[in-house]
C-alpha cells in the first residue's frame, strides 16, 4: 500500500493510492462470492460456477467495477485522513489509473484543499454608522399588526362583499368549457385581497351578494405549475354562501391587558418600543459585522478551488431540501413549483456558497494571526448548551461526539471570537 500526494494549481491536490495486487485479487474473489448465485450456466448448479469459468465466459473484467469500488471506499477515507501538510475540503474526484488482475490496483483522487489566506487590513476597518431609533409610526405599525392578529370575523347579511372580507364560496373552474382537475371547491374560505387566488379572481367577487351566482374570468400565469393550464384563460362559476367582515379590537387598556403583561396601553406601547429598539440594534450589529467581514474579504487574497465551492453548494442544497421536507414539501416538488432546474438552483446559491467559504477562511486566518484561543472550559460550556438544546446529558453528548467533532466546535468558537474581535476593532464613521 502506497500513497503519493501531488499539489496542483488553484488549491487542488492529487492523491495517488496504490493497492497491492494480492489485495485487488482478494477483492475480486469477494465480489465473486457475493454474486456467484446470479450466474446461470448450463452444466453447473446455481452458485457453483467456478470463478475462473465465469471470468473466461464474460472476461476478467466482469468483477472489476465492484471490486474497485469496494477498495476505493475502503482505502480512500483512511489514506485521506493520514495526509499531512494539506487539509482536504471537498469530496474526491476519483479516476482509476490501473486495473488488471494480478497487478497493483492504482487510483487517483483529486480534491480541493484549504487555501492559504493572505490577510490585508483587518483591524480598524471603517464602516458607515447607522443610527438606531424607533419612531412613533413604527410602534403603531407593530400595534396594528398585533391588533390584526387578534381580530375576528363577524357574519354580515345586509351588504355585498368588500375587500378584506372573508367569503365562503363554492366554485368550479372550466378551461375551454371543460372542468379541470383541482378546479372545484366547496365551502372554501377566502379573504378578499389576500391574493390567494390567481389574477383578478378576488377582485371580481367584490360587490357580489350571498347566494349570487358569479362568473369569474381569469388567465393562468405563463409559469403556472400545472403545465396544461399555464397561460390559458379560465372561467370559474362561483356562489358566495357567507360573508364575514373583520372586526378589530380597540387599542385601549383592555386590549393591552389581554395581549401583554401590562395593564395600560401606555405601558404596552413603551414595551413595544423597547423591544423594537432591541431588535433594530441587533439588526444594526449584524449589518456592521457583515460590512466589516466583507471589507476583510476584499482586502485578503485566497485561491478558492471550484471543487470547494461546488461541495458547499451541494451541502447548502441538502440543508435546504431538509428544511423543505420538514414543511412537507419534497425538493423536486419545490423545483417544479418554482419552475426552476436543479442546475439553476445551484447556480443561484453559488454566490452565497463562495461568501460562506471566504468568510470562514478569513475569520480562521484572523484567529490564527491574533492567536485567539478557546479554553477547555469554553468548549465544556458549549457542550452543555448543546446538551440543554437537545435535552440530553452532557456525558451522552461527549460520548456521541468524536475528537474531530470536538475540534470543530473549538474552531467554531474561535471564529465567533474572531468576529467579535474585528467588529470591536472597527471604526464607525
Amino acid at each position: 500500500m502506497s500513497l503519493t500526494v501531488e499539489k496542483l494549481e488553484h488549491s487542488m491536490a492529487k492523491l495517488t493510492i496504490q493497492v497491492p495486487a494480492e489485495e485487488f485479487d482478494k477483492a475480486i474473489t469477494a465480489v465473486y462470492n457475493k454474486q456467484k448465485n446470479k450466474f446461470n450456466v448450463p452444466g453447473f448448479r446455481k452458485g457453483k460456477v467456478p470463478q475462473t469459468f465465469i471470468e473466461k465466459m464474460y472476461g476478467p473484467e466482469v468483477f472489476y467495477e465492484d471490486a474497485a469500488n469496494n477498495l476505493i471506499n475502503e482505502y480512500y477515507p483512511k489514506e485521506a485522513a493520514n495526509v499531512e501538510d494539506i487539509e482536504i475540503v471537498s469530496r474526491p474526484s476519483i479516476d482509476v489509473a490501473q486495473i488488471e488482475k494480478g497487478k497493483d490496483f492504482i487510483f487517483t483522487a483529486e480534491v480541493a484543499v484549504k487555501p492559504e489566506v493572505t490577510l490585508g487590513e483587518y483591524k480598524g476597518i471603517e464602516v458607515e454608522a447607522v443610527p438606531v431609533e424607533v419612531t412613533d409610526d413604527e410602534v403603531m405599525a407593530e400595534l396594528l399588526k398585533v391588533q390584526k392578529e387578534n381580530s375576528r370575523f363577524i357574519p354580515v347579511t345586509d351588504r355585498a362583499a368588500q375587500m378584506e372580507d372573508e367569503v365562503t364560496l363554492d366554485f368550479e373552474g372550466f378551461v375551454d368549457g371543460v372542468p379541470f382537475e383541482g378546479g372545484k371547491g366547496e365551502n372554501y374560505k377566502l379573504v378578499l385581497g389576500s391574493h390567494t387566488f390567481i389574477d383578478t379572481f378576488e377582485d371580481q367577487l367584490v360587490g357580489k351578494n350571498i347566494d349570487e351566482e358569479v362568473e369569474v374570468n381569469v388567465t393562468f400565469p405563463e409559469e403556472y405549475q400545472a403545465e396544461e393550464l399555464a397561460g390559458k384563460p379560465a372561467l370559474f362559476k362561483c356562489v358566495i354562501k357567507e360573508i364575514k367582515e373583520v372586526e378589530l379590537p380597540e387599542l385601549d387598556d383592555e386590549f393591552a391587558a389581554e395581549v401583554s403583561d401590562f395593564e395600560t396601553m401606555d405601558e404596552y406601547k413603551e414595551d413595544v418600543k423597547q423591544l423594537t429598539l432591541a431588535k433594530k440594534r441587533k439588526e444594526a450589529e449584524n449589518a456592521k459585522e457583515e460590512k466589516v467581514i466583507d471589507k476583510i474579504i476584499e482586502n485578503a487574497a485566497m485561491d478558492v478551488a471550484d471543487a470547494m465551492v461546488q461541495d458547499m453548494q451541494e451541502r447548502m442544497k441538502d440543508d435546504f431540501a431538509q428544511s423543505m421536507q420538514r414543511q412537507g414539501i419534497h425538493f423536486d416538488q419545490y423545483l417544479q413549483i418554482c419552475n426552476v432546474t436543479e442546475e439553476a438552483f445551484l447556480e443561484r446559491i453559488k454566490p452565497d456558497a463562495e461568501k460562506r467559504i471566504k468568510t470562514r477562511l478569513v475569520l480562521e486566518a484572523v484567529a490564527d494571526a491574533e492567536k485567539i484561543e478557546v479554553s477547555d472550559e469554553e468548549v465544556e460550556e458549549e457542550l452543555q448548551n448543546m446538551a440543554d438544546q437537545y435535552q440530553m446529558k452532557i456525558d451522552d453528548i461527549k460520548e456521541f461526539l468524536g475528537d474531530k467533532e470536538k475540534d470543530s466546535i473549538r474552531k467554531d468558537l474561535a471564529v465567533k471570537k474572531a468576529i467579535t474581535f474585528v467588529t470591536d476593532n472597527a471604526k464607525e464613521v
